[in-house]
């Protein structure tokens, strides 16, 4: 297949016919000894594997990442054993980057750029490269910057928690509820896991328990959740327990072209509907994910909603996750059902991949020959920016 994408015809529409992801890590931990490209090879041959294709039919890979600098897909790439000749772009919007670059995907492939496409996301922050800001003199000593935009750096909170905690105050939500719902979060992906619901989803680097599941879903207490200390005392409700934390991981899916589709038997897939970009200030980033959802509400008027079966949402805090299910009148049991990125954390550049891949799980891979029902993929990203994405299962 690769190298016949000059002479196809444009495509009318993509598939995601095969999504998978590593075990999530924390920073030092599960993945602190691999690179970018070791977390994402392996990632890239099981989910070509699920989809009955080889490395060499792949035509372009995309790959969404914050922290690596340079072109990781590039890297990735070679170390999948992707051919040469295809080209690898790296996105970075931030948390949204592998949702965007998933996005994008399906674009190179409905225009006819391509005919089978690698997308998603993979961040190694235990191994990412440090930012040092430049002295503005020499007298000044040079020190470490973070990667959110530099306008927040002169404050001692990260803007994702200022964020969190001043939508928490607009919305009315109080810490025992945010609390409550962490330990709810944490009880679903302790029955997931019990149930084996992310067997088929995660690949395990190696065969060992530790890497079939994510590092932080191990569990917890309501009272270790409530005896969290408050990022901002003493009347802060964000604490480390209701907030996700940054995380290792890699998120691929494989898309493919209508003629690929039909000829690999039209397998099970997900198709993407729609999506939507939404900025908001800086200051009110925690809401970013509602204003995206909602102009992707807008975009696709008159689409059945009672048919969407799943929400994914990359919460940065259980406030967020709270006041999406309200503001947009979600249903509780279809978002996040099986836990979300508070309890499994963060991967950022991955994030929005992983959300997919879950979509994936949950629409496709545990039911088949069902092929209904509509699932949304959303979530923000730091600078005040939110995405959303509606898929279909067929």
């Amino acid at each position: 297949m690769a190298g016949s994408v000059m002479s196809a015809p444009i495509q009318a529409s993509a598939y995601i016919i095969a999504a998978r992801r590593s075990a999530l890590g924390r920073v030092g931990g599960l993945h602190r000894g691999r690179r970018v490209e070791d977390l994402a090879a392996p990632v890239i041959a099981a989910a070509l594997s699920d989809a009955q294709l080889k490395a060499s039919d792949v035509d372009e890979i995309v790959i969404g990442n914050a922290s690596q600098g340079g072109n990781p897909a590039r890297l990735i790439a070679l170390a999948a054993g992707l051919p040469l000749t295809a080209p690898a772009m790296s996105l970075d919007r931030q948390c949204a980057s592998g949702l965007d670059a998933i996005i994008h995907a399906v674009r190179l492939v409905v225009i006819g750029d391509a005919e089978v496409v690698v997308a998603g996301g993979a961040e190694s922050l235990s191994n990412a490269p440090w930012r040092i800001a430049k002295p503005k003199s020499v007298y000044h000593t040079p020190h470490f910057i973070g990667l959110e935009p530099t306008a927040f750096e002169r404050h001692d909170v990260p803007q994702p928690i200022q964020a969190a905690e001043t939508l928490a105050e607009r919305h009315q939500i109080s810490r025992a509820a945010q609390d409550a719902f962490t330990m709810k979060s944490h009880l679903r992906a302790q029955t997931a896991r019990e149930a084996r619901r992310f067997v088929g989803e995660i690949v395990p680097m190696r065969g060992n328990r530790e890497e079939a599941r994510d590092e932080s879903a191990t569990g917890a207490s309501l009272e270790d959740i409530e005896a969290a200390p408050s990022y901002c005392p003493p009347s802060g409700s964000a604490t480390m327990a209701n907030t996700a934390q940054p995380h290792d991981g890699a998120a691929m899916v494989v898309v493919v072209s209508e003629a690929v589709w039909r000829r690999l038997g039209k397998p099970p897939a997900l198709k993407l509907l729609g999506s939507a970009a939404e900025g908001v200030a800086p200051e009110l980033e925690a809401e970013a994910p509602i204003a995206a959802m909602r102009k992707l509400d807008a975009r696709l008027n008159g689409y059945d909603r009672s048919r969407i079966r799943a929400v994914e949402l990359g919460e940065s805090s259980s406030a967020q996750a709270i006041a999406m299910m309200s503001a947009l009148g979600i249903d509780d049991g279809v978002m996040n059902a099986e836990g979300g990125a508070v309890v499994r954390g963060h991967p950022l550049g991955a994030a929005g991949a992983v959300l997919v891949v879950r979509l994936f799980s949950r629409l496709v891979r545990r039911s088949p020959d069902v092929r209904e029902g509509y699932g949304a993929a959303v979530l923000g990203a730091v600078g005040g920016l939110g995405l959303a994405a509606m898929f279909e299962a067929v």
